[in-house]
């Protein structure tokens, strides 16, 4: 399963990639984010791995990242590992004008685990896109709120 998700985000380029490559910033624009942790490598080095920690209810999740594709700011690929999925995403920056970016989310499921994420997947493919556009336009909205108040300062 792949899909593509698009948002515009009223800032440059620069403060973008600086905002959503900073971690400190993670909870504030992806629900139920608590952690990330450098497991191996250099951070946001090729080939690094880090453990993401996600409560998303009762239940929390744990992703392994590793880096596949480090080219800030135009481009950050990674391969994410859970018990139940295995997916890349790779997301993109583009500087439409002066003060607007396009974020652009590629996200491709390889595998499914268990009977529960197969039939989700089959018969709900548009809920992880729905979670994904979710967090796009959630930092959209984090990067432009940050972005005006930078300007006023």
């Amino acid at each position: 399963m792949r899909y593509i998700c698009t948002v515009a985000i009223d800032a440059p380029l620069n403060e973008v990639v600086n905002l959503w490559t900073n971690e400190e910033h993670f909870d504030q624009w992806q629900d139920g984010f608590e952690s990330i942790e450098l497991l191996e490598g250099e951070k946001d080095g090729i080939g690094a791995k880090s453990k993401i920690t996600i409560q998303q209810g009762k239940r929390k999740l744990e992703l392994i990242e590793t880096i596949l594709v480090q080219n800030l700011p135009t481009e950050r690929k990674a391969l994410y590992e859970h018990v139940h999925m295995v997916n890349t995403q790779s997301s993109r920056f583009e500087k439409i004008s002066a003060d607007k970016t396009r974020y652009t989310s590629e996200v491709e499921y390889t595998q499914f685990n268990g009977f529960m994420p197969k039939l989700l997947a089959k018969l709900l493919p548009g809920m992880f896109e729905k979670q994904s556009l979710k967090w796009m336009n959630q930092f959209k909205d984090f990067a432009e709120f940050t972005y005006a108040q930078n300007q006023e300062d």
